[in-house]
């Protein structure tokens, strides 16, 4: 695995995880009872980013690790995951795996 795609592997997990660690514990407007005008009453009371990205990095670098882990050490290979046949995948032996 190159640099690259180690890097876009770290931003797909990060964007993932971010995406289903936004609603968790999310006080909206509404719950709180204090919507402000002009809102709608779904929208964040409070946020707290700041330590929903520390988290998400977290959790992200441990996912990022065990992954390239796998990859790199060649447990699982495209040619494991090629169920149609589609790339040049032989075995040592020339044999199609």
């Amino acid at each position: 695995m190159g640099i690259t795609s180690a890097i876009v592997l770290f931003a797909v997990i990060w964007f993932m995880v971010l995406f289903i660690t936004l609603p968790l514990r999310l006080k909206t407007q509404g719950d709180v009872g204090e919507v402000v005008p002009g809102t709608q009453p779904g929208a964040p009371a409070e946020l707290n980013l700041k330590r929903k990205i520390l988290i998400v990095t977290a959790i992200s670098l441990v996912l990022w690790a065990v992954i390239a882990g796998i990859i790199i050490s060649g447990i699982i290979t495209i040619c494991d995951l090629d169920w149609f046949n589609r790339t040049d995948c032989a075995l040592p032996d020339g044999t199609d795996g």
